[in-house]
């Protein structure tokens, strides 16, 4: 088979969905394509049918109409065995000790205790709970439960991983740590479907991103892909307190700035395409004799992206 005729294999397929809560419609329409061996970012304000989408997929939601399909099947037992799902509501029990915890969600799927016991040290080991396995879940701190409840749903090895906003409250540290290992689970195999609210986090380890709102797919590709439908390609933000009227102006009529912004201290220029902007700004201020402080440029992110294409923050 040659590499252009190449086709990957799709893990969940989601077509046409409806969702409606009486007059609200959840989801309009949405389409989803998620290819064996993604990290797939499921981006959207609040609101706009994330959550409902997941438990669509997971057929935890009835849905008005459309077709899913998850493996090229319909949910059912076989399907779910492959399926491990880490939501942003920590579930797990607080009867149980750490490593107990792990254990009774492995073996809702593994029943061979000598294989649950080596998927249960593995997972201990990957989550870096070494030395909390007999800690209960309220003795340990934000990050480490954090990490529980990510081990509790993948230590059965799933092929595809749904995880929702896993990284909600936890310090730095943990947050680095949980974001390798959905990293390593990708490595290992393990398609994962990841909505966050932070969006650095899905430019680090997202392959492709879907950008949804009102329940309708607005932008969907890689994160080059997506920063190419925006005008904005490059922000340059330069200290230079004092600036005249005519070097404001001077200043906005750049060649490719297509916007300004002067608060008496910080000059910040917002650039559609051209080369060497930032050169020809600091050499017009230069022969300005214009005194000036720090320089930023800056490429757009994700999150100037999510905020031209939605008009709203991620957080809001």
């Amino acid at each position: 088979m040659k590499g252009s005729d190449f086709i990957m294999e799709t893990v969940v397929k989601v077509e046409r969905l409806v969702k409606r809560y009486k007059e609200l419609i959840a989801l309009d329409h949405l389409e989803l394509d998620i290819k064996k061996g993604e990290i797939f970012g499921l981006l959207g304000p609040n609101g706009s049918g994330k959550t409902t989408a997941i438990n669509c997929i997971l057929s935890l939601l009835t849905y008005d109409k459309g077709e899913i399909s998850v493996f090229g099947k319909k949910l059912c037992a076989e399907v779910k065995k492959d399926i491990g799902v880490v939501m942003q509501n920590v579930a797990v029990l607080d009867e149980l000790n750490v490593r107990e915890n792990i254990d009774y969600f492995c073996g809702l799927y593994i029943s061979d205790k000598a294989l649950r016991k080596k998927r249960v040290d593995e997972a201990i080991a990957f989550a870096g709970l070494e030395g909390f396995e007999k800690f209960r879940p309220k003795k340990l701190s934000g990050g480490l439960l954090r990490r529980l409840n990510i081990a509790c749903g993948v230590a059965h090895k799933p092929k595809l991983i749904i995880m929702d906003e896993p990284t909600v409250a936890v310090d730095p540290q943990s947050r680095n740590r949980i974001l390798e290992g959905i990293e390593e689970l990708n490595r290992q195999g393990a398609t994962i479907i990841y909505t966050s609210h932070y969006m650095e986090e899905v430019e680090q380890i997202c392959s492709r991103i879907a950008i949804i709102d009102k329940g309708r797919n607005i932008a969907e590709g890689t994160k080059q892909e997506l920063k190419k439908l925006i005008k904005n390609t490059e922000t340059i933000s330069v200290e230079a307190a004092g600036l005249s009227d005519e070097q404001l102006e001077t200043s906005k009529n750049m060649p490719h700035a297509y916007d300004c912004k002067y608060d008496g201290k910080t000059l910040t220029l917002l650039y559609s395409g051209g080369k060497h902007n930032l050169t020809r700004l600091l050499d017009y201020m230069h022969n300005e004799e214009i005194p000036i402080g720090r320089v930023y440029s800056l490429l757009p992110t994700l999150n100037d992206v999510f905020l031209e294409i939605t008009g709203k923050e991620l957080r809001d």
